[in-house]
């Protein structure tokens, strides 16, 4: 049996108490804005469902699947964070991917709305900025904090715009 779900259970519980800080809080921290897009357009080739499978998940799931750790009764204990200079500047990377996917979900013609769609997606960015700084210093802690942050946003965003296909969901 795998006792991932004694950490699923505290991330789930800091996942929603960072969201409630972030939506109530004021960091400073840039917010994307909506654009003048009179004369913008933007080659949007992937719709909402191929973004989020094909750009969005793997990136995620890269950063969740580095930090933390698994206790299972057949393998044993094993840490999952980055143990090399190299591995911490490849989540880094990722973590660099997912601020710019947060900007990109706030696009024209990819937002749903004004309102708690960029809330949403600074939220996301925001998070993503903390892994970015806690793969840059290499702090666990915080890179982990940084993880349940994403989940957080991912899960209240799934839960408003469409519970149906959230795999968080059933988690």
């Amino acid at each position: 049996m795998i006792k991932k779900i004694s950490a699923f259970a505290r991330i789930t519980t800091l996942s929603l108490t960072v969201c409630l800080m972030l939506a109530c809080s004021d960091s400073g921290t840039t917010q994307v804005s909506p654009l003048n897009t009179a004369n913008t357009q933007y080659d949007l080739q992937l719709d909402m469902q191929e973004y989020m499978n094909h750009v969005l998940e793997p990136v995620a799931d890269t950063l969740w699947d580095s930090a933390g750790w698994v206790d299972d009764i057949h393998t044993g204990y094993e840490e999952l964070y980055p143990e090399t200079d190299e591995e911490w500047l490849a989540v880094k990377h990722k973590a660099a991917q997912l601020i710019e996917a947060g900007n990109s979900l706030a696009l024209p013609g990819r937002a749903v709305d004004n309102d708690g769609w960029l809330t949403y997606t600074n939220a996301l960015s925001t998070a993503a900025a903390f892994a970015y700084r806690s793969a840059e210093t290499q702090n666990q802690e915080d890179f982990f904090q940084a993880g349940a942050q994403i989940y957080s946003v991912c899960t209240a965003c799934h839960q408003t715009y469409n519970p149906d296909i959230s795999r968080f969901a059933s988690e």
